[in-house]
């Protein structure tokens, strides 16, 4: 006799993600694992104590992974002060001045969500932190997290003055007459940083926890936490993972990628070797090394190919910043890669993009191929001449959907400053997957969203969530809905190391999501709407919709 499942899903669609047998009606699980995926057979399965969930109206697909994500800092600035959802100055003081009342006893006040499209420049000044918080210091690091927002009190206790210099990786924006003028960027938000009171364990497993209840929400079964160490001040989140993979708290799959210090070089491989033994437990492995190779385009330090453009659209003297030098970089990946390591790149200019795939080539041809699965995420810019190099090299494109449309922080503090060539090169989506590159997404969240269905539509439609302009951005890149799917399911579980998911097949993971509508049948428009009513990981329910 054939053994009953515990779990049978009936009355499909069953979305496979399998190229040769896309669609069936019904799938068993046994323990962890898929035990068959078919139609009306499936249901020999059901025995006396098989849980049943019928699917009729409903879509059940491979757990969504996401390839970039921060979700201990983006579970511990949920209990800060939250300046995400608005983009007005007025909202914003007003959140900074309830919750400064709200705490006072906080010697801090930190937050993060700031846009900025919100302020003249994307540069907010002190004197406007002073008006509702004067006597405590204030640190607020904005939406992309790649600049902050301090008061006179914060930058009064960090010593800065019109005779502090920049550090080598950031800039101090400055008045007139030199004085810091309120905000920081990239590396310079550490020289304020590094006084904020860090996050406890306490709260840092706390923020952990908090994240996995809202990735798993929202169909998320594992993702790569984008950044293990101490980064500008913030304290290293990798305990919060260690222990909660031990006391089985962490229900969700989750790679590790450990931080590369840009300010030191090959000496320190030695300590990530012993990391990545130390921090491997269970649900999670830290054996991704995580090196950010540029900033952002709209603060200028993205690595370009060619300088950004003034107000006038005159070339500047400006081409953004390589946080590693680009010689030195081939070296380091080629060590790393030997070393069995992936290599997870920040790179969004295309300098940065060129300089992260010649040093993944340095590597295949020092070692071979070595199934190292490294990665390149972001990709704002792509030269064309680098598209076909993905594919050739087998350097996975790690994509984020969401930043892939109008809005006013691209249409005002990106495109008049890269020119329409280059502007036309953004986000290549559609000219990635024709060049042959295997595609990963993930959200950089809590830069954006982690919705994966708001990612998808965004892949799909080019334009966000409930735009009604019509405007569609670069039309061309466009990713049809199964090409998009793939990207967050089969994609992002080859680059966090699992193999035997983010498809459905006898044999695999039981890492599963049903929606509450068939997504692949409905109008491209609506892919946004479509809600998660349940997650699975190995076959355990982890989220329930009420």
């Amino acid at each position: 006799m054939t053994e009953a499942a515990d779990l049978v899903f009936t009355h499909g669609p069953v979305h496979t993600g399998d190229a040769a047998r896309t669609r069936a009606t019904s799938l068993a699980v046994t323990g962890e694992r898929i035990t068959a995926v078919g139609h009306d057979e499936v249901r020999a399965l059901i025995g006396l104590n098989t849980e049943v969930v019928d699917l009729t109206g409903r879509l059940l697909l491979p757990g969504f992974q996401d390839a970039h994500v921060h979700a201990v800092f983006g579970g511990v600035e949920a209990a800060a002060c939250d300046l995400t959802g608005t983009v007005g100055v007025t909202e914003y003081l007003e959140r900074i001045r309830a919750y400064a009342e709200a705490h006072p006893d906080q010697e801090w006040i930190t937050g993060s969500g700031w846009s900025l499209e919100s302020f003249d420049g994307g540069l907010p000044t002190r004197q406007l932190l002073d008006s509702v918080v004067p006597d405590r210091p204030v640190y607020l690091t904005n939406r992309d997290h790649h600049g902050a927002w301090a008061n006179t009190r914060a930058l009064e206790l960090a010593g800065l003055t019109r005779d502090t210099p920049d550090p080598a990786d950031g800039r101090i924006e400055r008045e007139p007459d030199g004085t810091p003028a309120g905000t920081l960027q990239e590396g310079a938000t550490g020289l304020v940083a590094r006084l904020v009171p860090p996050p406890t364990a306490a709260q840092r497993l706390t923020g952990l926890l908090r994240a996995q209840r809202l990735l798993h929400s929202l169909g998320i079964t594992g993702w790569q936490d984008a950044l293990l160490g101490e980064f500008h001040g913030q304290p290293d989140p990798s305990d919060a993972y260690l222990a909660a993979a031990r006391s089985g708290a962490l229900t969700a799959r989750v790679t590790g990628a450990l931080w590369w210090d840009r300010e030191r070089g090959a000496e320190q491989i030695p300590e990530l070797v012993s990391r990545r033994a130390e921090l491997s437990h269970g649900r999670f492995r830290a054996g991704s090394v995580k090196i950010m190779q540029d900033g952002i385009a709209e603060n200028f330090t993205a690595a370009m190919t060619s300088p950004y453009l003034d107000g006038c659209g005159c070339a500047t003297a400006n081409s953004g910043l390589s946080f590693v030098d680009p010689a030195a970089l081939r070296g380091y990946v080629t060590e790393l890669d030997a070393l069995g390591f992936q290599v997870h790149f920040h790179a969004l200019g295309d300098r940065a993009v060129r300089e992260a795939l010649d040093a993944v080539e340095s590597a295949r041809t020092a070692n071979g191929r070595r199934g190292t699965r490294h990665h390149l995420a972001h990709l704002q810019v792509v030269h064309p001449d680098d598209l076909t190099r993905f594919a050739r090299l087998g350097a996975i494109a790690n994509i984020q959907p969401l930043w892939a449309a109008h809005e006013p922080q691209m249409d005002e503090l990106t495109i008049p400053f890269l020119g329409p060539e280059r502007a036309a090169r953004q986000y290549p989506f559609a000219a990635l997957q024709r060049a042959g590159a295997t595609l990963a997404a993930g959200s950089d969240w809590p830069v954006s969203s982690p919705d994966p269905l708001a990612g998808l539509h965004v892949a799909v439609n080019r334009m966000e969530p409930g735009a009604t302009d019509g405007r569609v951005f670069l039309p061309e890149q466009r990713l049809d809905l199964p090409s998009a799917l793939a990207a967050y399911t089969a994609g992002s579980a080859h680059v966090n190391g699992h193999d035997d998911a983010g498809t459905l097949a006898p044999g695999h993971l039981a890492d599963l999501v049903v929606l509450d509508r068939d997504i692949l049948t409905g109008p491209a428009e609506e892919i946004a709407a479509a809600r998660v009513l349940r997650t699975y990981v190995g076959g355990e329910a982890v989220y329930v919709a009420e």
